[in-house]
């Protein structure tokens, strides 16, 4: 049972990129936000101005630091840091493409795996679990360095963001299915607050500043 006061970890996708919206494999290609991608984190940051932050980590990734300083932005006393354990999934061999362009030239793959990173590991990529141990390790570097009610920024990626899912369940002793059934909308926010040894509640998924104009 998670016990009050607890952390909160408030973690936010980069907005659309280009990329994003023909739906091509980004993973560590950095690619900046588009214009919509950019409106997107000003509204995320306007949306998220009330609250208080007392660390911000974000990936050195382009698409995820300038989110994140659109966030941080007049922030008296709040420094961003760039983690570049926090970047997306490496796709490898794949960026660039879209999944039907994978599954042409890697006819052995199945339309229905696009959403099931379990099911593959890219040529120069990486696998689900080792992206899931790289999250882990991030997130308790992030968290060892909080307050008991301390509440902390992590901007990064939907690959990032569904291994924190993956070790929010797992730490709560559950499959983490969750973790690659729901599909992350760019500048949403992902809320979970507790500890690694109280355990955690998901208090949000999906939580945009606005109605996002795409599904990208």
């Amino acid at each position: 049972m998670v016990n009050d006061p607890c952390m909160e970890l408030v973690c936010a996708r980069h907005g659309r990129t280009a990329w994003n919206a023909v739906r091509r494999f980004q993973g560590q290609t950095d690619i900046p936000l588009d214009d919509e991608g950019q409106a997107q984190a000003q509204a995320l940051a306007a949306h998220l101005r009330p609250e208080r932050f007392d660390l911000a980590v974000s990936s050195d990734l382009t698409r995820a630091r300038t989110t994140a300083e659109a966030i941080v932005s007049g922030r008296v006393g709040l420094t961003l840091e760039l983690d570049p354990a926090l970047r997306e999934m490496r796709f490898g061999a794949w960026e660039g493409l879209t999944w039907a362009e994978i599954v042409e030239r890697w006819p052995e793959l199945s339309e229905k795996y696009e959403y099931s990173p379990r099911n593959y590991v890219p040529e120069g990529g990486e696998g689900w679990d080792a992206l899931c141990e790289r999250i882990e390790a991030a997130m308790r570097r992030v968290t060892a360095r909080l307050a008991p009610d301390g509440r902390a920024l992590i901007v990064s990626h939907a690959g990032v963001m569904h291994a924190i899912l993956h070790v929010v369940g797992s730490a709560n002793g559950e499959n983490g299915d969750l973790a690659v059934r729901v599909r992350l909308a760019p500048a949403s926010v992902l809320r979970v607050r507790g500890s690694f040894e109280d355990g955690w509640t998901i208090d949000a998924i999906n939580e945009t500043a606005a109605p996002l104009r795409t599904t990208a």
